[in-house]
């Protein structure tokens, strides 16, 4: 009998590969014991990034829907894991230090056994003081290798990683191919490298289905030393997610390897109970091409969860580019020809932006500069002429280091605009913030929770969690999902039912007073007029989205909320609104 290969079920990673929300606490608590009577599972993945955020978002309480979740998996000695954005955390932009410590802590003592540290940049400064934080608190850290396909990605780039990750304490390496682009050749000698130079050192590899090359690389990091396949369950396997462990096992057995046997019946089960939650309400969020394969995404390296929102940016492009093109009496583009050309441009902007491994949120800020700067060409603008404080956020440092070099181009652009780069260590850059998080709660008289869980979701999602507080997320989701239901139901689907649709699959940007809009602020009292946004534009968390000016003259900041994609505007520069008003809806971006 060959080597044991043990699976891990990432089951927080097929949802969020698929659609916008995760199961809740009820569903999550019946479908344990249905994995665990699999008997094929050494891991399952419970939650991380984006499993707490989309439950305050849906009214839930994450805390409970993880103590109750990883206790059933626990008792019958299946480990959890989660997935942890190094200097991002749980959300898509950086965390404090003491807030990002008490994550672990909080974790640890609510069941989960492994955080999955990986930064988009594998800069290691993002990812050694959470290795630090998660062994001080008991955990085991698993350090990650974001993968992507360069000539700066060489095996002797990602085995120096790998030495400083477990140099700073990792005890696990987590091969993490985001967009499925990795070469199974590569994958494989990389492995025998990592695993040659450190045996005891347990490997895991993570590779989406996109583009079709997943299950060569499961076969070839097998034979050369893996410990660990991350694999999904139907009906959720394949298309943008991740290979089906039925098919991996018979893979596997075939070539001699000792692979744990599946309980058909109770794999059955599991399929027929994540049908129903489909069914019953979270197939309304989930985008059909995301069950889709492309080797189109081969070309370009994205991840493939980013391939529904990427060609409903090309929609809104493709309109404005069409309008200019008959202008000037040239022919119209088709979404194929406009498909061909946005890959083009990413394999154009990706170097010149240093190669950043093209995992959330990079990938996204390297696709949208791509696309802007189809639309400025079109324009005879050139190319990075319309590029938002994240896009050169990446470019500057100020996120990380970039793993190749910014082109001298951008070099003299940033230099015209006055825009200085740096190499200061970003985690250094935030001042500590849980004092404030603790007086927040105290004035509100909120109670801590079970091992101060109910801070760290305060402190961690801020915006998300006061709006579960006041109980005003349950509204808006249960609005939202009526409308999903009813549009998608309806036998002929009116305008007003497809605009409904798109908002529920949207975040509503709301005025939180009356007063008047304006894009731009100039922080001095007065406001600047400028260009409105435009459908397609992309924003992250946090991001101002524009400013409301009270009555009694103050200017309120509108914040982005989740961030994605603005697919609809309600209001223009210096239009009137009341306080509740919607002013835009943003759709979420699909995360890797």
């Amino acid at each position: 009998m060959g080597k044991k290969i043990k699976f891990s079920l990432i089951y927080r990673d097929m949802w969020q590969s698929s659609g916008k929300f995760q199961p809740r606490k009820d569903q999550l608590v019946r479908i344990a014991p249905v994995f665990v009577e699999m008997g094929c599972f050494a891991r399952v993945e419970t939650n991380g990034g984006a499993f707490e955020q989309v439950n305050l978002l849906a009214g839930e309480n994450p805390n409970d829907s993880v103590r109750a979740y990883t206790k059933i998996l626990h008792e019958a000695g299946i480990q959890t894991h989660m997935l942890d954005r190094g200097l991002n955390a749980l959300r898509m932009y950086p965390v404090p230090d003491d807030v990002r410590a008490m994550m672990y802590r909080v974790k640890h003592a609510q069941g989960v056994d492994i955080p999955r540290i990986f930064d988009g940049l594998n800069d290691i400064r993002n990812i050694a003081p959470s290795i630090k934080w998660a062994k001080e608190a008991g955990m085991i850290p698993q350090g990650t290798l974001c993968i992507t396909t360069s000539p700066v990605h060489t095996l002797e780039y990602y085995s120096k990683l790998a030495d400083e990750e477990i140099a700073a304490g990792a005890e696990e390496i987590c091969l993490k191919d985001m967009a499925g682009i990795g070469q199974p050749a590569f994958l494989g000698q990389l492995t025998k490298i990592i695993k040659e130079k450190h045996p005891d050192i347990l490997l895991e590899y993570h590779g989406h289905s996109g583009p079709g090359l997943s299950m060569a690389s499961m076969l070839e990091v097998a034979k050369n030393g893996i410990d660990i396949l991350d694999v999904a369950i139907e009906p959720l396997s394949w298309g943008k997610v991740h290979p089906d462990v039925i098919s991996v096992q018979s893979m596997l057995k075939n070539a001699g390897f000792d692979v744990p046997e599946i309980n058909m019946d109770a794999y059955m089960k599991a399929r027929a109970m994540t049908q129903e939650f489909i069914d019953e309400w979270l197939g309304y969020f989930i985008n059909p091409q995301n069950k889709v394969m492309s080797s189109l995404l081969l070309g370009c390296g994205l991840p493939g969860g980013m391939m529904g929102s990427m060609m409903a940016d090309l929609g809104g492009i493709r309109a404005t580019i069409n309008n200019l093109r008959k202008k000037k009496g040239e022919p119209e583009l088709s979404v194929d020809d406009m498909l061909v050309k946005l890959f083009d441009e990413v394999a154009y902007v990706w170097p010149r932006v240093g190669y950043p491994p093209l995992v959330t949120p990079f990938s996204q800020y390297t696709k949208n500069i791509a696309l802007m700067n189809l639309l400025t060409i079109e324009q005879g603008k050139g190319r990075f002429v319309m590029m938002d404080d994240s896009m050169w956020g990446m470019i500057l440092g100020k996120s990380g280091r970039v793993p190749g070099e910014i082109c001298q181009e951008l070099k003299d652009l940033a230099a015209q605009k006055g825009l200085e780069f740096t190499d200061a260590d970003p985690h250094t850059l935030l001042p500590n913030a849980l004092d404030d998080f603790r007086k927040e709660m105290d004035e509100n008289g909120w109670d801590y929770g079970q091992d101060e869980e109910e801070l760290f979701e305060l402190a961690m999602h801020p915006e998300q969690y006061r709006n579960y507080k006041s109980g005003q997320a349950k509204k808006n989701f249960l609005a939202d999902l009526q409308a999903a239901k009813d549009a998608k139901l309806g036998a002929k689907v009116s305008p007003e039912e497809a605009a409904a649709f798109k908002h529920a699959k949207a975040d509503a940007i709301v005025s939180p007073v009356k007063g008047q809009i304006f894009w731009e602020f100039q922080g001095d009292g007065e406001a600047v007029t400028a260009t409105e946004p435009f459908i397609g534009k992309e924003y992250k968390e946090g991001d101002a989205f524009c400013y409301v000016q009270a009555p009694w003259g103050e200017f309120v900041e509108v914040q982005a909320a989740l961030g994605g994609k603005l697919v609809e505007i309600n209001a223009k520069q210096g239009s009137k609104v009341n306080k509740g008003d919607v002013i835009a809806y943003i759709e979420r971006e699909h995360e890797a």
